[in-house]
C-alpha cells in the first residue's frame, strides 16, 4: 500500500497564504480548504469506511444529536489509521500552527470525541460549543479539523457546518460537507457550531467525515473559562419547537389546536 506523505513545503505555502483569512474570519477564526489532500488518498479511506455494522460505533440518539462515532483504531482500515496518524504528525501540526497562529499544538491520540463520524438521513447535531478541557490530559481544546468524505453531495441534502455568532442571532457561515473539503476552526466556550437541521440526503447516503481536535497547555487569558462539557444552544426556532413539543405532551389535542392557532 502506498501511504500518503504530505508535501511540507506546499503545506507551509498554503498556510501562509491563508493565515490572515483564517485569523480575521467571523464569527470566530475559521477556514475551509478544498482539495488539500490527494483524491486517491480519500478514495481509499472511503473504501475502508466501515458500515453501520462493521465497527463498534458509539450511537447518539437524543434531541441534541443523532449520529454515529468511532474512535477505536481497531475499527479503522490500515490506510485510514495511517492518514489519521499523519494528521497528528509534526509536519501537519506545523501547518496548523502557521495557518492559525496557535503555537504548541498537541494532538489527541485518544481521539476523544473524534475519529470517524457518520450521520444518516434524519440525523443532526444541534448548535453547541465543545468541551474545553481534555477529559484525560486536562489540556485546553483549541482547534477542530474536519475532513469531509461526501462525493456528489448536493446542497439540498443539507448537513452544512454552521458557524453562529456569540449572541446566537444567526448563522454567519454555512459550509457544505463535500468530498475533500477540510474545515478548520478555533474553539472557545463561545464558538457555537453544528448542523442543527435533520439531514435530508437519500436513505442510501450518509454524511461521513474524519474529526480531529488539537490542544495546548494553557490558552490566552481572555479565553479562559471554568472546565465544562459540551454546551448546547437553542436557536429561536428550536425554542418554539421545544415549547410545542411540551404542549403536545401535556395538553389535550382539542385544546392544543385552539392554543396554536
Amino acid at each position: 500500500m502506498n501511504y500518503y506523505k504530505p508535501d511540507t513545503t506546499q503545506l507551509q505555502a498554503i498556510a501562509k497564504q491563508n493565515r490572515e483569512k483564517y485569523t480575521t474570519a467571523a464569527p470566530f477564526p475559521h477556514i475551509y480548504l478544498d482539495d488539500l489532500f490527494p483524491e486517491q488518498a480519500l478514495e481509499t479511506i472511503l473504501e475502508e469506511f466501515p458500515g453501520t455494522r462493521q465497527a463498534n460505533w458509539q450511537q447518539f440518539d437524543n434531541n441534541k444529536e443523532v449520529k454515529l462515532a468511532a474512535k477505536n483504531e481497531q475499527d479503522f482500515g490500515d490506510f485510514t489509521r495511517h492518514f489519521i496518524h499523519m494528521l497528528n504528525s509534526r509536519s501537519f501540526l506545523d501547518f496548523l500552527e502557521t495557518l492559525t497562529g496557535i503555537s504548541g499544538l498537541i494532538p489527541d491520540p485518544y481521539l476523544e470525541g473524534g475519529g470517524l463520524h457518520m450521520i444518516k438521513r434524519g440525523g443532526m447535531l444541534k448548535l453547541h460549543a465543545d468541551f474545553n478541557k481534555h477529559p484525560v490530559t486536562g489540556l485546553d481544546r483549541r482547534l477542530n479539523v474536519l475532513v469531509y468524505l461526501n462525493k456528489e453531495w448536493e446542497e439540498s441534502y443539507g448537513g452544512h457546518l454552521e458557524l453562529w455568532d456569540k449572541n446566537m442571532e444567526k448563522a454567519m457561515v454555512k459550509i457544505l460537507p463535500v468530498f475533500n473539503r477540510m474545515a478548520v476552526f478555533s474553539t472557545t466556550s463561545h464558538s457555537y457550531h453544528g448542523h442543527p437541521d435533520p439531514l435530508n440526503c437519500p436513505e442510501d447516503r450518509t454524511r461521513r467525515s474524519i474529526a480531529l481536535y488539537y490542544y495546548t497547555n494553557g490558552r490566552p487569558a481572555e479565553e479562559v473559562s471554568a472546565s465544562h462539557s459540551t454546551i448546547f444552544k437553542l436557536r429561536k426556532e428550536d425554542g418554539k419547537s421545544s415549547f410545542k413539543q411540551k404542549l403536545k405532551e401535556w395538553v389535550p389535542p382539542i385544546l392544543l389546536k385552539a392554543l396554536t392557532k
